[in-house]
């Protein structure tokens, strides 16, 4: 009651004196002093009776609670800055003494909650308190005896300070909006963006084969028309049939004259480029022809149908094609181009209007000396001979003490003489033989000449209908060579027998690049091996099983499938060994048990491979790196930081289908300038 009546007293106390600070110290005491009012209250006790109360207990009660409220203000500030009370004062007297944004800003006691009010940003809620009349607070803290909160804890609205902040809140909330539609419509522009960009990846089997948002729509040389003429005429030749069919001779002949049409103008055309100025004019044509004949003949089944068997003979096409792409591919690779034949030609013509005294070569004394480096080159290619010379001399330290014997077949004899002959490799040695001229290399000693002199032999390669014939485009195509049928391809095992008096040899086949000086290889430790070479396997592939008959018990009982492949084409050879291991007593053996060709086809690797089979060392990867002639993702650093790089497969670098990105490497050691090759037409 002590308190009841304080408050009263307080409140006329505030209406005579009009400015006092009595509402500030009411949300103090019961927001943050509360125990101190409870003990002060309990030291200032005042009794009341009645509402009737005398002058003198009213002037009595207003001196001790001008006591109280003095005391109170100590302990105010002695808790909150002068800064603090400012504030809270402005609030109130702008907003009321209980105002919303006084809750929110200076973050007061919590037992205060908004009704009907999220609890979010004040900015956030701007319109809403725009709209609000009156905002109800309601306090966890006991009420009066009505449980209203007093009338004077509310101020009118419409004062001038409310008015300016509600006009502030309108053109705060107004341009809120017109920020969030300017978002919105950035956001939707982005959307839009971006599903075109998406549409435009989307695989044109899902949206059509021209549809305009496909990426080649966007390029000139998409050559969409060629293609767009070329599925006319597919259409158009299903219609055709069904119009056969259906007895439809106006529409039957009408397709037929489009068909001729667009064939006249697409002709052999690649490339929209290419096709006639009338092109336009005919895809339009052949476009009503379809459509007049969709609406006529169009069929679901019976056009299915026609597309499936139109299919599957295009699949036998494709079969067929592909036979005679092998074939023609295999004969190309095997065939002298032109340039060489001429080239050969001419030089041979010359070679023997020389003189005899001059088709000697300087240093024949180095031909059978031990200590310098001798290399084996069995070639019909004069080119490629040249380029295998001239590559190993330019990366010799010293020229003088490498050494090259070269045997060549009678044919071109004459002009591999003429060639090192008019150009001699700096002061390297040059040995020039016929293999022909090896007497000794007779059917007689040689399991292969033999059998190449059979009649099963000769019905296998010269018979074109034999059923495994090359023009049946069999899969065994590169086993069945012609080259398989020259000497020169089998030479590399009687090495001894052609260079008696050499310790040791490097092999080089003419379809090699020598970037790198080759001595260290004479130097390598071969650990008691035969032959020193690049093994080839991965981790399944060119393995023995690749190359050999396993399913051959001989086979099967000495060798391991998975022994790992190596590689024909630059070979050291330890020919002191080779003689004391008879290397070529083991060839022979394994080549008159090949006699059918059981064990494994005709070629040299897997004979080799058989050969040499756990008397091989294996050679540091980078001295030799292959597939120059099939493979077209070698790594470019692989291959310049090769010591020798080889052409092997088809794809030789003299042959106009040698894949260009690799045929640099090899070009760059011919003189195009030559006066034979400029006659010969032989260019880049």
């Amino acid at each position: 009651m002590a308190l009841k009546r304080g408050l009263s007293i307080s409140g006329m106390n505030k209406n005579r004196r009009g400015g006092s600070r009595l509402p500030i110290v009411v949300v103090i005491f019961f927001c943050v002093l509360s125990p101190l009012i409870f003990f002060v209250g309990r030291g200032l006790y005042i009794t009341s009776s009645s509402t009737n109360q005398n002058l003198n207990a009213a002037g009595s009660g207003k001196q001790q609670l001008n006591w109280r409220e003095r005391l109170a203000l100590q302990h105010v500030k002695s808790i909150f800055s002068q800064e603090v009370i400012d504030v809270i004062t402005s609030s109130t007297a702008d907003l009321g003494p209980l105002s919303l944004d006084s809750f929110r800003k200076n973050n007061l006691s919590a037992s205060w909650k908004v009704i009907g009010v999220d609890n979010t940003s004040v900015e956030d809620n701007a319109a809403s308190e725009a709209n609000q009349k009156a905002t109800v607070f309601k306090h966890e803290s006991p009420k009066g005896r009505d449980g209203n909160i007093s009338d004077d804890d509310s101020q009118s609205g419409d004062s001038p300070a409310y008015l300016a902040r509600r006009q502030l809140r309108e053109k705060r909330r107004e341009k809120r909006a017109v920020e969030l539609l300017r978002q919105d419509d950035e956001a939707i522009a982005r959307l839009e963006n971006a599903a075109i960009e998406r549409s435009k990846l989307v695989d044109g089997a899902v949206l059509g084969k021209y549809s305009i948002w496909r990426k080649e729509m966007d390029n000139e040389n998409s050559d969409s028309a060629v293609r767009l003429m070329r599925d006319q005429m597919i259409m158009a030749r299903v219609y055709l049939t069904i119009a056969k069919m259906k007895n439809k001779f106006d529409l039957l002949q009408e397709l037929q004259a489009r068909i001729k049409e667009s064939q006249r103008v697409l002709a052999d055309s690649s490339a929209d480029s290419d096709l006639h100025p009338s092109a336009p004019e005919k895809m339009k044509a052949m476009g009503q022809v379809l459509s007049k004949a969709r609406e006529q003949l169009y069929d679901c089944k019976l056009v299915t149908g026609k597309l499936r068997a139109m299919l599957q003979t295009a699949d036998e096409q494709v079969r067929s094609l592909k036979k005679q792409s092998t074939f023609l591919s295999q004969l190309a690779a095997k065939t002298v181009p032109n340039g060489i034949h001429c080239l050969s030609m001419r030089l041979t013509i010359d070679y023997y209007l020389l003189p005899l005294e001059k088709r000697k070569f300087p240093r024949s004394e180095n031909l059978e000396n031990p200590n310098l480096y001798h290399y084996a080159l069995f070639s019909d290619n004069v080119l490629a001979a040249s380029v295998v010379v001239n590559s190993t001399i330019v990366n010799a330290k010293d020229s003088s003490k490498h050494v090259f014997h070269l045997v060549t077949d009678k044919l071109n004899f004459g002009a591999m003489n003429m060639w090192f002959l008019l150009n001699p490799p700096r002061k390297a040695t040059i040995h020039v033989e016929n293999v022909d001229e090896f007497k000794w290399l007779n059917s007689s000693y040689c399991p292969v000449l033999r059998q190449l002199e059979s009649a099963a032999m000769k019905e296998y390669y010269f018979k074109a209908n034999h059923p495994t014939s090359l023009s049946s485009g069999s899969s065994n195509l590169k086993y069945r060579n012609p080259k398989y049928l020259s000497m020169l391809n089998h030479l590399r095992f009687y090495l001894p027998e052609v260079y008696p008096k050499l310790d040791k040899i490097l092999f080089l086949d003419d379809d090699i690049v020598v970037q790198k000086d080759l001595t260290k290889l004479w130097s390598v430790d071969l650990h008691g091996k035969v032959n020193g070479a690049v093994e080839t396997c991965g981790e399944s592939f060119h393995r023995f099983d690749k190359y050999l008959n396993f399913s051959n018990p001989h086979i099967a009982r000495n060798f391991d499938p998975n022994a790992c492949g190596w590689a024909y084409g630059m070979n050291i050879f330890d020919l002191k060994v080779w003689k004391k291991k008879d290397i070529t007593g083991i060839y022979h053996k394994w080549q008159n048990m090949n006699e059918d060709r059981v064990l494994w086809k005709l070629g040299t690797l897997p004979p080799g491979l058989i050969t040499f089979y756990n008397l091989t060392h294996p050679l540091e990867k980078t001295w030799h790196v292959l597939g120059l002639g099939y493979n077209p993702s070698i790594d470019r650093s692989e291959i310049e930081s090769a010591a020798v790089v080889h052409y092997n497969g088809n794809m030789k670098p003299w042959l106009e289908l040698a894949m260009t990105k690799y045929r640099s490497y090899w070009t760059k050691f011919i003189k195009y300038d030559h006066p034979y090759l400029r006659n010969c037409n032989l260019s880049e």
